[in-house]
């Protein structure tokens, strides 16, 4: 296993815990990662603002590619290097077409700034009321003058999964649905629109390939990530979709799962202790069959 030259990883689930910290384990593999010359970018479903409080708390520099794909800032400064915005009429149109299928759905719109909330969206992110503020309906949502980095559409009664397979039905290709685990919770961006797409463009302008990128999450909107990099893995706690689409399964967030795989690719004299799984033979080592450790097998 040749250490990769990029570290990709989500945010909740995948290396951030419920007390908005990372574990002391994973900021040691993380800058151990840094001492050998490979950089990390956060790529979280998280708006702007709320990747830089958790970058602020943790001590993490360099770039952030948030909202699923719909922006990209530059963790230090604050400064937006990217937008994709979703087009506010087809938003509308989206919105429309949904409602009509799902009686009930409620609906948000994200603007980096601040989150408009409709009055049946009664979901909740512990934001001040500055930041999370309510509109008189949906037509107050297009109205908005700020770009419309993404849509959010939540059910009080379906699950996310659900909501996710009538969204993909509602918007017919026209915008990018998925969601990030959130309780009825699907976020919508313009099509095409990922954090795979967003995190490609990036790495191609630095040079780096996908074979070239280790990435982590444990939820849908990181599955496109996941299949696109040299090297996906998804958490021990994944979705279940996500553990079935991703051949590579590390520890869950509970016990440091990516950690485990940064200590084996960048300290060598790690001791295996417990494994995670990967399958493929192109991270095979050589030296395995001379009775070393298998390169498939990572300690927790």
């Amino acid at each position: 296993m040749r250490p990769p030259r990029l570290i990709a990883t989500d945010l909740d689930g995948t290396v951030l815990l419920r007390d908005g910290t990372l574990s002391p384990r994973t900021l040691r593999a993380l800058r151990a990662a840094a001492a050998a010359g490979t950089g990390t970018v956060v790529v979280s479903a998280r708006p702007t603002r709320s990747v830089r409080r958790v970058a602020a708390v943790n001590g993490l520099t360099g770039t952030a590619i948030c909202g699923n794909g719909a922006v990209v800032c530059d963790l230090g400064s604050g400064a937006t290097l990217l937008s994709r915005p979703l087009d506010t009429a087809v938003a509308r149109d989206v919105a429309q077409a949904l409602a009509d299928a799902v009686p009930g759905v409620a609906f948000a719109v994200e603007t980096g700034e601040q989150l408009l909330c409709t009055p049946r969206f009664t979901m909740r992110f512990e934001e001040p009321s500055t930041i999370e503020v309510d509109v008189s309906g949906p037509q107050e949502l297009w109205a908005c003058r700020e770009p419309v980095l993404k849509l959010l559409a939540w059910s009080p009664t379906l699950d996310a999964d659900t909501l996710l397979a009538a969204a993909d039905r509602a918007a017919a290709g026209r915008v990018q649905c998925t969601h990030s685990g959130g309780r009825g919770l699907v976020e919508i961006t313009a099509a095409g629109v990922t954090k795979a797409s967003t995190l490609a463009a990036w790495c191609a302008s630095r040079g780096i390939t996908a074979e070239e990128v280790v990435a982590f999450g444990d939820m849908p909107n990181d599955l496109p990530m996941l299949a696109w990099a040299g090297a996906g893995w998804a958490m021990g706690n994944a979705h279940p979709a996500v553990l079935a689409a991703v051949p590579r399964h590390t520890l869950s967030i509970g016990e440091d799962g990516v950690a485990a795989v940064l200590e084996r690719l960048f300290t060598p004299e790690h001791t295996v202790a417990g494994a995670v799984t990967t399958g493929g033979a192109a991270d095979a080592d050589p030296a395995a069959a001379d009775g070393s450790p298998d390169p498939d097998k990572v300690g927790a």
